[in-house]
C-alpha cells in the first residue's frame, strides 16, 4: 500500500467518480482505475461500487476512507513541520482586515513585505471586510488571520485573539448646535442618545456591534439616520447638523478640525477593541503561524488602550 494510492482513493470519492478524479490528478482514467484496483487487491476487499453512472463507497470503503484521510493529513503535517524547522515555508496565508485598519500605527503593508521577502514561496492574500464577516470566515476556515474589530458577540471556541488596541466611543455634534442640558458637562449618557438621530458606522463593524448591544442592554433601539464606513464622513455629516455621530476616540484637535463638539459617552462608557484573531482548531499552518508571530510583534508593542 502506498500513500499515493490512498490519495487517489480519496480523490475519487471527493470527485464522485474516476473521470473528474483523473482530470484533477492529471492521470489517465485507466491508469487511475488500475491503481485503485491494486489497492483493493492488497487490502483483499472492494472499496468502491462501480455503477454505470456513479461510484459509491462500499461499507468497508467508508471505514477505510476515514483512516485514509487521517493518514494523508498526518503526512501533510510532517511535511509542514520539516518546512517550519528548515525555514522553507510554502503554502498560502489568507489575511483579512477591517477597512481603515492599515495606517502608520498598523503598517500592514510593511509586515507583509517583510514576510514576503523572508518567505518568497508563501502566497499571501489580503481582503477587507466587516468584522462580523471576517470572524465568520475564520470560523469556516476561509481565513487564517484577521485584523478585526470585536463586536461584543461570543467568539467561536475554535478561535483565539489578542487585543492590540482599545478605544473609547464618543459622540459628536455640530460645533454651533444648541447645547442641550443633557450635555452641558461635555458628556452624554447612553440613555440620552435614544432621543437622537444618530450617524453610525455600518452594520457588521466592531464599533457598531458594541454600540447596538449596549443600546439593547439599555432597553432601546438606536435611531440610525445615516451610516458610513469611514469615521471622517460621520464627522462631516454631524458638522452639517444632520445628527449625532458615534465615533472612536475623538481628540480635541480632531473635533476642532471637523468643526464638531465632542461629547464623552457615560453611564456606561463604551469601548471598541481591535484585535488579531486566528484559528486554533485546526491549528494554523506553519506559514500562518510565522506571519501571525510577525504581526503580533509589529502590533503588540503599541499601547493597548487609546485614551481621549
Amino acid at each position: 500500500m502506498e500513500l499515493r494510492q490512498l490519495r487517489y482513493f480519496v480523490t475519487v470519492v471527493d470527485e464522485g467518480g474516476f473521470t473528474r478524479a483523473a482530470e484533477r490528478l492529471h492521470l489517465t482514467q485507466p491508469g487511475l482505475s488500475t491503481q485503485i484496483r491494486q489497492l483493493e487487491r492488497e487490502l483483499g476487499q472492494p472499496l468502491l461500487d462501480r455503477g454505470a453512472r456513479s461510484v459509491t463507497l462500499t461499507e468497508i470503503g467508508a471505514a477505510v476512507l476515514v483512516h485514509a484521510r487521517a493518514a494523508l493529513a498526518a503526512t501533510n503535517r510532517i511535511e509542514e513541520t520539516v518546512q517550519e524547522f528548515t525555514g522553507l515555508l510554502r503554502g498560502q496565508v489568507r489575511l483579512g482586515m477591517i477597512s481603515g485598519a492599515a495606517s502608520e500605527v498598523f503598517d500592514v503593508a510593511g509586515v507583509l513585505a517583510d514576510f514576503h521577502h523572508d518567505h518568497p514561496h508563501v502566497g499571501i492574500s489580503l481582503t477587507e471586510d466587516t468584522a462580523e464577516r471576517m470572524v465568520a470566515a475564520l470560523a469556516h476556515d476561509e481565513l487564517d488571520i484577521a485584523l478585526t474589530g470585536l463586536t461584543g458577540a461570543a467568539m467561536d471556541p475554535g478561535l483565539d485573539l489578542e487585543v492590540i488596541l482599545e478605544t473609547p466611543l464618543t459622540a459628536a455634534v455640530a460645533r454651533d448646535a444648541p447645547i442641550d442640558p443633557a450635555e452641558s458637562a461635555g458628556t452624554i449618557t447612553l440613555a440620552a442618545l435614544a432621543e437622537r438621530r444618530l450617524i453610525c458606522l455600518t452594520r457588521g463593524t466592531g464599533l457598531r456591534g458594541v454600540f447596538e448591544r449596549s443600546c439593547a442592554a439599555a432597553g432601546f433601539t438606536p435611531n440610525v439616520a445615516f451610516e458610513a464606513a469611514a469615521p471622517p464622513l460621520l464627522l462631516q455629516l454631524a458638522a452639517r447638523g444632520l445628527g449625532t455621530a458615534i465615533v472612536p476616540a475623538l481628540t480635541a484637535d480632531d473635533a476642532d478640525a471637523f468643526a464638531v463638539r465632542r461629547l464623552d459617552i457615560v453611564e456606561p462608557t463604551l469601548h471598541g477593541r481591535l484585535a488579531l484573531a486566528w484559528r486554533t482548531d485546526p491549528a494554523p499552518s506553519p506559514a500562518a503561524k510565522v506571519l501571525l508571530g510577525q504581526l503580533r510583534i509589529a502590533f503588540g508593542g503599541h499601547v493597548n488602550r487609546q485614551e481621549q
